[in-house]
């Protein structure tokens, strides 16, 4: 029954090739299109095609996903759409109330649905799952994830597999104790829940300070990958609480700023590596893991690898979790390099203080939410990198009170310091960059590579730019006229092949003239 169930599960992204059925277009995380219409050659005639404006003043970060000749997105703050592929015509919209006392750190965004059969499925902010009729939008079920009086809240794209659908959390600013669930997707039934701190008796519970672990965070705000054949989610693990001040939590704090590889059918934990012990600048390690093989040392590896907001890349073993290799992509001050076993070596005398230490990487990471790509072509690993640094502050420990923001700091800017950004391609095996692309800021819009040799990208000026995937040779631009705050996406409609992605508050879609 195992092998069926692996069978019928890739069987089913396989034959949706031409669409983007699922956040990364498919379980592996390497947000990689097969299509090849739009090549190096003729990507100058790209055009916009049609436009679709939202209503809401929030930050629009969707990446859409297309299947049977619709196009499925979710709008702020928890709304949902389903659009015509030829026009951008909605074909039904679905509207959430939020209460007005919802608590979210970092504004009201929605980051994606998901799709399983005829039924999508969109996290709201005050914590709900919500299952929609894909034809209608009607809701067919409603399910409490959690208190979002607590300060949890929902902006992940879920994501479907086979029999659940996998959802994470956000709040980790709010003393929430961390979880990803899964759901049964025909009644909004829970299946699982594997608590990214551990509670009394757990394994890693020991690493905690006291009762420091009620209020752990290690949320899981950015959507995951899956391998049906190991039949094992990977999915990343946010900041410890409270932010900026380790020594109430003295330990490694488990499982925060971790990536966990859960068994899909149980929610049991195979294995976890941790990116940041007692993370104290905020480095959340909620980033799309990349699933690739390679031959290390002479012999074939699963493997998976993760370019983290602390600066370093990182490279494992998908079965087991072993580190494979790791090195800085960015400019790195609060680690000399990696140990052996991937650790970090911290210099002394990083950790925030009252009067303020500045650091690279920034609080918001060398790189952040914004996915990442692999090109089965080049095989290469593309990531958009940030350099800026930040001035992290160290405060008193606030009484925790749910629902009130709990963190023990801050950070500001470093004046006289010009932040910029890059496009940077990867070797997957070592961390070794090949090519690099510059960019004027430090940029929020994700990566996606293409079987027509191009990597396509934006810009917080508001480009969309395509690359030659092997050189880095621009090819192609186009001025949305806002911040690119999202992932594109690549699709085949009617013969024809798109790119679509959110800049500013609209979603645009180009195609060949």
């Amino acid at each position: 029954m195992k092998t069926l169930a692996v069978f019928l599960a890739v069987a089913a992204i396989a034959a949706a090739q031409t669409d983007w059925p699922t956040y990364s277009g498919d379980y592996s995380g390497q947000r990689y299109s097969t299509l090849k219409q739009i090549d190096r050659t003729n990507v100058p005639r790209l055009r916009v095609k049609w436009m679709y404006q939202t209503n809401d003043l929030d930050q629009f970060e969707v990446t859409p996903i297309v299947s049977g000749g619709v196009m499925y997105i979710s709008e702020p703050p928890s709304n949902a759409a389903a659009l015509d592929l030829r026009t951008g015509r909605p074909l039904w919209m679905f509207r959430r109330t939020i209460p007005n006392d919802v608590r979210v750190c970092c504004g009201q965004v929605n980051r994606g649905v998901a799709l399983l059969n005829d039924v999508v499925y969109l996290g709201t902010l005050d914590a709900h799952l919500i299952a929609l009729d894909a034809k209608t939008g009607h809701v067919l079920w409603d399910t409490a994830v959690a208190d979002y009086r607590a300060g949890y809240s929902i902006t992940v794209a879920p994501l479907a597999l086979r029999d659940r659908i996998i959802i994470g959390m956000s709040g980790g600013e709010y003393g929430v104790r961390g979880f990803l669930d899964a759901y049964d997707p025909k009644t909004g039934k829970r299946l699982w829940r594997f608590w990214t701190v551990p509670g009394p008796g757990e394994p890693g519970h020991e690493t905690w300070l006291g009762d420091s672990w009620k209020t752990g965070s290690a949320a899981t705000w950015t959507t995951g990958s899956y391998d049906p054949n190991l039949n094992l989610i990977y999915w990343g693990t946010g900041n410890p609480g409270p932010d900026y001040d380790g020594d109430v939590r003295k330990g490694d704090d488990l499982y925060s700023d971790s990536l966990l590889a859960l068994d899909a059918t149980t929610g049991k934990l195979k294995w976890h590596f941790q990116f940041t012990p007692n993370d104290t600048h905020d480095w959340d390690s909620t980033h799309t893991p990349v699933q690739f093989e390679a031959q290390v040392g002479g012999r074939a590896r699963k493997l998976v690898a993760v370019a983290n907001r602390n600066g370093f890349f990182y490279v494992l073993d998908r079965e087991t979790g072993e580190f494979v290799a790791g090195k800085a992509f960015g400019k790195v001050e609060w680690a000399k390099g990696l140990d052996a076993h991937g650790r970090p070596i911290v210099i002394p005398g990083t950790e925030p203080k009252p009067e303020g230490v500045p650091m690279y990487p920034g609080v918001h990471g060398a790189t952040n939410y914004m996915s990442p790509s692999y090109s089965r072509d080049t095989s290469l690993f593309y990531v958009a990198t940030r350099e800026e640094p930040t001035a992290y502050y160290r405060a008193s420990v606030p009484d925790y009170k749910p629902g009130d923001f709990f963190v023990a700091g801050g950070n500001r800017g470093v004046p006289g310091v010009e932040p910029s950004g890059a496009i940077k391609a990867l070797d997957p095996k070592s961390g070794d960059v090949r090519w690099e692309f510059p960019l004027h800021s430090p940029p929020w819009a994700g990566v996606l590579s293409t079987a027509g040799g191009l990597l396509f990208g934006g810009t917080s000026e508001g480009n969309v730019f395509a690359l030659d995937s092997a050189t880095g040779k621009p090819l192609w631009d186009f001025q949305t006229g806002a911040t690119v705050t999202s992932n594109p996406i690549s699709y085949e409609f009617e013969g024809k092949q798109y790119v679509a992605l959110a800049a500013g508050r609209a979603l645009m879609v180009f195609g060949l003239e």
